[in-house]
């Protein structure tokens, strides 16, 4: 497993027996390993939704969270691993130092219900937010949290799912580094079928589908990530004035050549991509900037 950013909280890992202390859920769900510790059904997705609340609450000294059973549960300290990279990003512009406080602004695309990148760079270092999502559910699930915990994040519903900045992004708007974890699949029987493989492989077919959850938007979209990306490096261009430094998770990757391919394609446009350590996987963070 890749091992985490140094200054991630659970660079080396997180104690089960602590966190279950004042999170009664968990605790019923946490089980003894062969060497005598406790571990957790990961296939079991009320597990991974218990730990990653504890973390949250726990760690990063949330008042609440929770998420509807069917959106995606993030891998808290995997989600932190990527606001430690734009700290980095943004740090390379800023004499090697990391900015802290509100006056750093991002904005977060896709938030999702869980609104865990605007969550993490609030509670990491003081950043203001704007998420947005197409899906209004979610984005009426994100605006509670966000006023349960007191954040400062500004919540937008994308009405045109053919857009990624536009509507989101006004002309008076400066956001200093942009985030997203775009959608995987390109239709939701590709994301079934992928979710089936992922249980095979690791022998627990009469499990698979149970840690299987996500809103369309949140899964996938057409023409999946490559698509996704392309409109979104398209649509950068016009907001070059908006934003210091666009980026993306890109999961797939051998869509890194068409999309710097296209990158090229820009004027005045530098980018380069971050290695980096999502959960049990490796991922790129695609980023980009304008002169």
């Amino acid at each position: 497993m890749k091992k985490h950013h140094p200054r991630n909280l659970h660079i080396n890992g997180y104690d089960l027996e602590r966190l279950s202390l004042n999170n009664p859920q968990l605790k019923q769900l946490v089980v003894s390993n062969v060497k005598g510790g406790l571990t957790l059904d990961f296939s079991d997705a009320k597990a991974v939704k218990a730990l990653n609340q504890a973390l949250l609450i726990e760690d990063y000294k949330l008042a609440v969270w929770d998420i509807p059973d069917t959106n995606l549960c993030p891998a808290v300290p995997g989600r932190a691993d990527l606001i430690h990279a734009l700290a980095d990003l943004l740090a390379s512009h800023n004499n090697g130092q990391v900015p802290v406080g509100k006056n750093t602004h991002l904005l977060d695309i896709g938030t999702g219900a869980s609104l865990i990148y605007p969550i993490l760079a609030h509670q990491i270092y003081g950043w203001k937010a704007t998420a947005t999502d197409i899906d209004n559910h979610s984005v009426k699930q994100a605006k509670n949290l966000a006023n349960f915990n007191k954040l400062p994040v500004k919540l937008k519903l994308q009405r045109n799912s053919k857009h990624i900045f536009k509507g989101v992004i006004n002309p008076d708007d400066y956001y200093h580094i942009t985030c997203c974890n775009p959608p995987f699949h390109s239709s939701l029987d590709e994301a079934h079928q992928a979710n089936q493989r992922k249980w095979r492989n690791l022998d627990k077919d009469k499990k698979a589908g149970l840690n299987f959850s996500g809103q369309k938007a949140e899964l996938w979209c057409e023409g999946g990530e490559l698509r996704f990306l392309l409109t979104m490096i398209s649509e950068s261009e016009q907001y070059k004035s908006n934003v210091g430094i666009f980026t993306s998770l890109v999961s797939k990757k051998q869509n890194l050549t068409p999309l710097t391919k296209q990158l090229k394609k820009l004027d005045n446009c530098h980018f380069q991509t971050v290695p980096l350590a999502h959960g049990q996987k490796v991922m790129n963070l695609l980023c980009w900037q304008f002169n």
